[in-house]
């Protein structure tokens, strides 16, 4: 079983993950509570309120590159950003949070899944589109609202259908790349309890991803180098930094994991 959510899913749960993350952060008992999971992008000490701050900039920056359309690059940071930041009462920043989704959902809904525009994945398979930028909110979002309700002393787990559909996102555009791996070739293979699983080919070459489905009659498919397997929220979360590889089940070399995480194939 794999994902297939379409952009009406996208746009959909979009939605409900951004209502689940103004959830949590109404149930706080004030925005200056430092938040618990250890988002290796994060600077130290980052609060409930920075992250507010900061998954809206997100939601309006993307907004403003959906609408630009085909660039070379993003558009200038006027066209997402005010000067003004988002505002620090809590009644306020959350009508802020709540216009910022709504910015970013009706841009997709009048450009569409298909129109062309600038991103960052150029070199992997996903393709350059509006609808792509839809899917890869979704994860990113459904990672800050288990950021959110952890910190409140809630954490849930990632939906089914937003985990698998995040986590395949998360292979075809933030893992492939045609960026030499720079260690012995490797092969990795995931394992959502749901039923879906993934490979990831690691050699100089790049890093290559394709969906495994059950082997035919008689097939004895090659046996990878590691695998982890868990369900499709811890995977999600494992990926994000937010849970360590020691809550997953683990099979194999675990060191390929070490190099994976400490990879920077921009670099």
């Amino acid at each position: 079983m794999h994902p297939c959510l379409t952009f009406a899913d996208h746009l959909r749960l979009i939605d409900e993950r951004s209502a689940a993350f103004r959830a949590a952060i109404e149930a706080a008992p004030g925005l200056d509570v430092p938040v618990l999971t250890s988002d290796p992008n994060a600077p130290p000490g980052r609060t409930l309120f920075d992250l507010v701050h900061h998954a809206g900039m997100g939601r309006r920056k993307t907004a403003a590159i959906v609408a630009a359309g085909p660039a070379g690059g993003p558009p200038e940071k006027s066209a997402w950003e005010d000067g003004a930041g988002a505002p620090r009462e809590r009644d306020a920043l959350l009508a802020w949070w709540t216009e910022s989704v709504e910015r970013l959902t009706s841009t997709l809904r009048e450009a569409g899944p298909d129109r062309p525009c600038w991103t960052w994945w150029d070199d992997s398979p996903s393709p350059q589109t509006s609808g792509a930028w839809a899917r890869r909110q979704l994860p990113e979002i459904a990672v800050y609202t288990y950021d959110a309700q952890l910190t409140v002393g809630d954490p849930q787990p990632i939906p089914d259908e937003v985990a698998l559909d995040g986590f395949d996102d998360c292979q075809f555009t933030l893992c492939a790349t045609t960026v030499a791996w720079p260690h012995e070739p490797a092969v990795v293979d995931y394992h959502a309890t749901e039923g879906s699983s993934w490979r990831l080919r690691l050699d100089r070459d790049g890093a290559r991803v394709t969906r495994l489905g059950a082997p035919a009659a008689g097939e004895d498919p090659p046996a990878a180098d590691v695998s982890a397997r868990g369900t499709a929220s811890e995977l999600v979360l494992f990926f994000y930094g937010r849970i360590p590889m020691d809550r997953l089940e683990l099979d194999g070399d675990r060191r390929i994991f070490d190099q994976l995480i400490a990879w920077d194939p921009s670099v």
